[in-house]
């Protein structure tokens, strides 16, 4: 659960927050000034601050700063008036998340929170690399990107050789293939992993907004616009942008973002000022850029300018050799976030599992994973049930396709016996059925029976006293059915 602490003056306006946020499945904490803010952020460590820019004794600038102290990955976002727009400002320049003007509209005011909150979970969630993720902690701060396939491993090479510098990187790969994660390891492992690492997906706002957020505007840009607004490329100075999906951004983005890579400045909507920005650029797409080239879709010199480096992340059906470790590791994932034992799968379950092409790659499994849990009802991850969620049909194997499998089954149903000499008698066991069923397929012909055996007449002989087998007298029917069951 996301912990939100408030601090303002307004007695009021407190209690308004935190039955709001309670509402929205927030934990919320409370503060009547600064003091008491910076004592609750030390004892708490909450995962976002919500601050009056206006306040008697300590005012939101210095609070604001002492919070960073506290917590420097922690965003804030700062309340104010019209009257002290400028201060707020001030502080969004400095590492604030963004500011918002009092009185709220409460929807946008949620969508700010609920971005901020990810913001933060982005940034201090640590992505390990490599390996088979046992080390995670599932569901905790740290997520992996697991593997260990020769293409992975030339994955987290990349990564290393890149994260130290300040170089553009441009990563390519399907949906589903991860690339957020990488985009966030690169951002953890380099020099500005204490500055704020800001996310634009380029698909998901609309293109009439999409301008506004990452340039931001003066106040009289356009009708609405009644006071100067900080995009997100500001909100990242000193830090890292990351430009999901930049495939898709409209053409005429693309020409102030290529002034952005060239020369590190940017222009508000409606404003003539220039302003420097120091940010490192990530960018990822899903599309074939030479293609939209060639379309006249994406401008062939952004292109040169974003692909200084480029990470490519290989589909799921290039590395099937790590199907077994994502699988393992999103069951024991999933499971802790369900608040449930890990059941496991059943061998016939991986291997469909590894069959698969899975087109929606790493996220595709890890959507199978958490249904097959979500309607699991005892016992290990079967087949059947894999089947079922990839809309496959159920197909029944042959039962003595594996007949190592079938040995396996039959000992586990007796292993409760508890007997002293318990190993013996399931070799006794096993034994009476081998000869009972060589001499029925040699129709009591003891000769042949033990050639096909591999063992001599009198050995033979002797082990059909020692288990009473006469021929022609064929072991119990029942006893060979039930070695034979599959289930």
């Amino acid at each position: 659960m996301v912990t939100i602490l408030i601090v303002d003056d307004d007695d009021s306006l407190r209690a308004s927050f935190e039955k709001l946020l309670a509402a929205e499945g927030y934990r919320v904490h409370s503060a009547a000034n600064g003091l008491a803010g910076i004592d609750l952020a030390e004892r708490l460590k909450p995962d976002l601050a919500i601050i009056d820019m206006k306040m008697p004794g300590m005012g939101g600038l210095e609070l604001f700063g002492r919070l960073k102290e506290v917590a420097s990955l922690m965003p804030v976002i700062v309340m104010t008036a019209y009257g002290t727009t400028e201060t707020a400002i001030k502080a969004t320049k400095m590492g604030a998340f963004d500011y918002v003007l009092k009185p709220f509209d409460i929807p946008a005011l949620l969508r700010l929170i609920g971005q901020a909150a990810e913001a933060g979970r982005f940034m201090k969630s640590t992505v390990t690399l490599g390996g088979t993720g046992a080390g995670a902690v599932p569901g905790g701060d740290e997520e992996s990107i697991v593997g260990i396939s020769p293409a992975m491993q030339e994955v987290y090479k990349s990564i290393g050789r890149v994260a130290a510098s300040d170089a553009t990187v441009l990563i390519r790969g399907e949906s589903g293939t991860g690339k957020e994660l990488a985009a966030r390891a690169i951002y953890q492992h380099s020099n500005r992993s204490g500055r704020p690492f800001v996310v634009i997906n380029c698909v998901a706002i609309p293109e009439t907004l999409l301008e506004s957020e990452l340039f931001g505007y003066e106040r009289g840009a356009f009708t609405g616009a009644t006071h100067r607004k900080i995009g997100k490329i500001e909100q990242a100075n000193g830090g890292t942008l990351f430009l999901d999906e930049i495939g898709d951004m409209p053409l005429e983005l693309q020409t102030k973002i290529l002034r952005l890579l060239q020369e590190r400045s940017i222009e508000r909507i409606g404003g003539r000022e220039t302003i420097p920005v120091d940010v490192r650029i990530i960018a990822a797409t899903n599309r074939d850029l030479e293609g939209a080239i060639k379309k006249g879709r994406f401008r062939e010199d952004i292109y040169y300018r974003l692909k200084v480096v480029t990470l490519a992340l290989p589909p799921l059906r290039e590395r099937k050799g790590d199907i077994a470790l994502l699988t393992d590791y999103f069951l024991r994932r999933h499971a802790l976030e369900l608040g449930m034992a890990n059941p496991g799968i059943s061998q016939e379950g991986l291997k469909l599992l590894g069959g698969y092409e899975w087109p929606g790659n790493v996220r595709e499994l890890s959507n199978v994973i958490q249904k097959l849990l979500i309607f699991h009802r005892g016992g290990a991850i079967t087949q059947e049930s894999i089947a079922r969620s990839l809309g496959q049909d159920v197909v029944t194997e042959d039962p003595w396709k594996d007949p190592e499998e079938i040995i396996r089954r039959w000992v586990r149903g007796r292993l409760d016996r508890r007997e002293d000499d318990l190993f013996e008698r399931l070799l006794d066991e096993c034994s009476r059925v081998i000869l009972s069923e060589a001499l029925a397929a040699t129709e009591g012909n003891r000769s042949q029976a033990a050639r096909l055996l591999g063992i001599s007449r009198p050995t033979l002989h002797a082990r059909m006293d020692k288990y009473g087998i006469t021929v022609g007298a064929r072991i119990n029917a029942g006893e060979t059915e039930e070695l034979g069951k599959h289930q």
